[in-house]
């Protein structure tokens, strides 16, 4: 480590090969070696001595909705990465929806991207649309860098953004297949949900029979059965339905390439104590019942789900209104979901390793960034959280940073102090102060 710019000790750093005290050696922006906790330090180095606060390699988050252009008072670039910088996530892609034009084409994209481009407090990358309408433009974004493409199978709330029907998601997924991409689905079938009960008002148990297990779990029977015929690779994504997993389980025991996520308001969050009116908790799928979180835990601790990403999907204060039918549905956590995640992770006995796996290894992984983020291990990208996991907070919307400050978790005390984030061996925020934007708008890799 002679040519180390930068060394990170701790008791407490989060390997690939478990958690161990270790100094972390910094070049040019990039981890050069992990070394015992008393390795001498470089006289050009400096030292960075975190104690006993754990060193986590940065959360990657996979599903933020960042809404900009178009849309920038629900959200945007400069807010939420710096709610993302707040929470110790160091990279986010970002949904091809909510934004003015989606992200359905190069040109779409190369918008997006220039509004991005002196905003990012972290590394951004973007994912594509399917659209029934927009086949012939897969191929050309896939070129163009998006990291996979999504698809609704029911009606996505924004007009711009239309669903699949069976026949174009097949028309979508064999062209995605052929160039060897990735469709990530909103799997909620429109059939289930048109005959459920639509009662409209502020009763959340109404607003939970509206969007019944079932139609996710139809879904995705139909999705498995597309990627098997055609051997294409899927996600599927914010899973709500326990009901869905021995499906996916035996789909992936038959050699389906598929993947799920799960968000933490799903596994921390559960209906029984929702209150009537209260849409800050409505999201689509609902969150559940405790008896169905439970089923989601257990599905993280055997592999079955994935990963577990935000969603987050915010908007204007004033589209939460108390009637879950016309509420906008959405929750903001970028900020909070690590610690939301680990507060009750650690309740059920699960240890920082595994909400690393969940949200830092597997998802860089998804979406092809394993070699670069992820770990801390070297060779990759020195983007790192620094966590005093024993310490607590309640959680002040007035403390969030982005752009709304509506979150379905204001009061709960939470464990999990974020007290900095790295981004390529720099410190971007520290006890609340941000440096200027250093993020990088990153592509998929070829």
């Amino acid at each position: 480590m002679s040519d180390a710019e930068l060394v990170l000790r701790s008791t407490r750093v989060v390997t690939p090969e478990g958690t161990r005290a270790a100094a972390v050696a910094v070049s040019a922006g990039r981890i050069a070696a992990v070394l015992p906790h008393d390795a001498e330090v470089p006289a050009a180095a400096r030292l960075e001595d975190l104690g006993d606060h754990v060193l986590l390699p940065g959360l990657v988050d996979t599903h933020v909705h960042v809404n900009d252009p178009g849309r920038t008072e629900w959200e945007g670039f400069w807010t939420a990465t710096r709610a993302a910088v707040a929470g110790g996530v160091t990279t986010l892609v970002d949904m091809p929806l909510n934004s003015l034009p989606p992200t359905t084409t190069v040109e779409h994209l190369r918008v997006k991207r220039a509004v991005a481009a002196d905003k990012a407090h972290v590394d951004v990358g973007f994912w594509g649309g399917a659209l029934p309408g927009n086949v012939k433009d897969l191929r050309p974004l896939h070129d163009a860098g998006v990291f996979g493409f999504k698809a609704f199978l029911s009606p996505s709330g924004v007009d711009e953004f239309p669903h699949l029907d069976q026949e174009r998601l097949a028309a979508s997924l064999a062209e995605i297949a052929g160039f060897g991409g990735l469709l990530i689905v909103h799997a909620e079938d429109p059939h289930h949900l048109a005959a459920a009960p639509q009662h409209g008002g502020p009763r959340y148990a109404d607003f939970l029979a509206s969007r019944p297990r079932g139609a996710e779990d139809t879904a995705i029977a139909g999705l498995i059965a597309q990627a098997r015929r055609l051997d294409a690779r899927v996600h599927v994504l914010h899973l709500s339905s326990g009901d869905a997993l021995p499906l996916i389980r035996a789909a992936r025991a038959e050699g389906v390439r598929i993947t799920v996520e799960t968000c933490p308001h799903y596994l921390t969050l559960t209906a029984e104590e929702v209150p009537d009116g209260a849409s800050e908790f409505k999201c689509c799928p609902p969150i559940r019942e405790a008896a169905n979180q439970d089923l989601l835990w257990e599905a993280l601790a055997d592999g079955t789900i994935d990963c577990v990403v935000t969603d987050h999907s915010p908007s204007t204060a004033d589209l939460k209104t108390d009637d879950f039918a016309t509420a906008w549905g959405g929750i903001s956590g970028l900020q909070l979901s690590l610690s939301a995640v680990w507060t009750e992770a650690r309740r059920r006995g699960h240890g920082l390793e595994d909400v690393v796996r969940w949200m830092s290894a597997r998802t860089a992984a998804l979406v092809g960034l394993g070699a670069a983020k992820g770990a801390i291990a070297p060779g990759r990208d020195a983007d790192f959280a620094v966590l005093a996991p024993d310490e607590t907070f309640t959680v002040d919307p007035a403390g969030l940073q982005h752009r709304n400050r509506v979150t379905a978790y204001a009061g709960r005390t939470l464990y999990g102090v974020v007290k900095s984030t790295w981004l390529r061996g720099e410190r971007i925020v520290e006890n609340g102060v941000f440096t200027a934007p250093k993020g990088l708008l990153l592509s998929r890799p070829h």
